[in-house]
């Protein structure tokens, strides 16, 4: 992949994030970056006053730094910046991490050398992973604190993992063959200032909740075989009369799975019910409207991944560094918050059908709890409790970190977007979200059993033979957390998904 400050989607940022494509910087790119570099030499050859050039930082602005010191400044900045806190980033993170970080830097807006970008792009392609702890960022200045982690590497301090193994990152680089680098003057604050961490987690996080509406889809509609339910709320007329692109991909993808069904061919002539519930019937208004607020929040991530996002910005044509606001997380802040919310309403209205299908007094005549002997065996009775603890956490969770601000830096940063923390309990809830899908596949998988021999849909099938494969019938009385575990994992590497029709 060459990078010249080019807008990245997720599948590509996932391409180096979890694979081994290799990374560079492309030629078109040098010369901007060659350029913005020449203007802060110039800046600082002629003594002037620059931001986080030739001064201090945040509420220290105002003071001069002497020229001899301004490379000691960026490495005194890195340093005491780098105070995260908690578990490490995964190593996908931190990829995308640095893979977003030198995409930018190449639009040539930071007035960075390029040794600086190519020695992300070497991290990358020698597998040496920084260590960065995923607490520490209001989202204003950027993701300050995990960006000094990972500028820390660069210049061989602080920890990385190479190999597997978790060691300093003087002696990672040397294993990798590469040397550490020397900060020069503006290149510790141009590492720092960004958006990049809660792009990476938020990002990574926001592909496995794009599998999750297609894996809805196939559960809801498991969910209304066993149920005995009526597609006919799926009727691509309706949808037209609403035309929502997400819910006419919804509905489409429901009457694509529920093809051929067997199980509604016995009922549809003596079938007495009108409509069915909401949770079954509304699955295209409800899932289509996941989809559209996970597009948004894609198209958000589209437009950052190539935007100049540290302060203060070089344009090298007219020579000026102008101090702005580009680091606010604001707009990626509030698209976290907005997917959180709906990923939750997802769970909300899976846990439903979860409610219909074990409760005997409207799962038209499935045994209570799914059990071969109720009362003797309690059959999904708990698994259907754990799904509401889930989904009690992940409203919880869901309650916008986007609307909270803590002022600091003595007052100057008095606005913050909290967006690393929207971007963690986003994942967090993708985390629940997987595991409370596993469960409605396993109880609507156990309530075709009653149905049998008839079949369901072609792609009901589909998933339930994919689901047999994991986790077998509830016969008797058994734990059913290592099913949900294999089945959530299942989800994970895309063994439901079907007949995706993309917005």
């Amino acid at each position: 992949m060459e990078l010249r400050g080019q807008q990245l989607t997720l599948a590509e940022i996932a391409t180096v994030a979890v694979g081994d494509t290799p990374v560079k910087v492309s030629s078109s790119a040098r010369p901007r970056v060659l350029a913005s570099r020449k203007v802060i030499e110039k800046i600082i050859a002629r003594g002037a006053a620059v931001y986080g050039v030739s001064t201090g930082f945040g509420k220290l602005s105002d003071v001069r730094i002497p020229r001899s010191e301004l490379a000691e400044l960026q490495l005194n900045l890195v340093r005491s910046h780098a105070c995260g806190i908690g578990n490490p980033l995964s190593e996908p993170e931190v990829r995308a991490m640095m893979l977003l970080r030198a995409n930018v830097l190449a639009l040539g807006f930071s007035g960075i050398r390029l040794e600086i970008i190519e020695m992300l792009c070497e991290l990358l392609n020698h597998h040496v992973c920084p260590v960065i702890p995923e607490k520490g960022s209001v989202g204003a200045s950027g993701d300050l604190a995990p960006l000094a982690h990972l500028a820390l590497s660069l210049i061989g301090e602080g920890e990385a993992s190479f190999g597997g193994e978790r060691v300093e990152s003087r002696e990672a680089l040397r294993r990798a063959g590469l040397e550490p680098q020397h900060l020069e003057a503006k290149e510790g604050l141009a590492l720092l200032n960004g958006t990049q961490a809660m792009h990476a987690v938020g990002g990574l996080a926001l592909l496995r909740a794009k599998r999750l509406t297609r894996v809805a889809d196939t559960a809801g509609a498991m969910s209304l075989e066993a149920l005995k339910g009526t597609p006919a709320a799926f009727d691509l007329r309706l949808q037209e009369a609403r035309p929502h692109p997400g819910q006419k991909a919804v509905a489409k993808h429901l009457l694509s799975i529920l093809e051929a069904s067997e199980i509604r061919e016995s009922h549809v002539e003596d079938d007495l019910r009108i409509q069915d519930a909401y949770s079954l019937r509304c699955m295209p208004q409800v899932h289509g409207a996941v989809r559209g607020a996970l597009l948004h929040c894609e198209d958000v991530l589209f437009v950052e991944s190539a935007s100049a996002t540290d302060n203060p910005l070089v344009f090298s044509e007219s020579g000026d560094v102008i101090s702005g606001g580009n680091f606010h997380g604001a707009p990626l802040a509030l698209a976290m918050d907005y997917a959180a919310i709906a990923l939750t309403d997802l769970m909300s209205i899976s846990e439903r059908r979860i409610e219909r299908l074990v409760n005997p007094d409207m799962n038209e005549g499935l045994p209570a709890f799914l059990a071969r002997r109720p009362g003797m065996q309690s059959g999904f009775m708990i698994a259907h409790v754990a799904a509401a603890a889930l989904l009690n956490e992940a409203k919880v969770l869901a309650h916008p970190s986007s609307i909270d601000n803590v002022p600091t830096s003595g007052g100057k940063e008095d606005h913050v977007s909290m967006g690393m923390t929207g971007a963690l309990k986003f994942r967090a809830i993708v985390d629940l979200a997987e595991n409370l899908l596993a469960i409605e596949l396993l109880a609507s998988a156990e309530g075709l059993e009653y149905r049998r021999p008839l079949k369901a849909g072609i792609g009901v099938e589909r998933a339930f033979t994919a689901l047999r494969k994991i986790a077998q019938p509830l016969t008797e009385d058994r734990s059913l957390s290592g099913d949900i575990a294999r089945v959530a994992e299942a989800i994970r590497r895309g063994d439901f998904d079907s007949g995706y029709e993309k917005l």
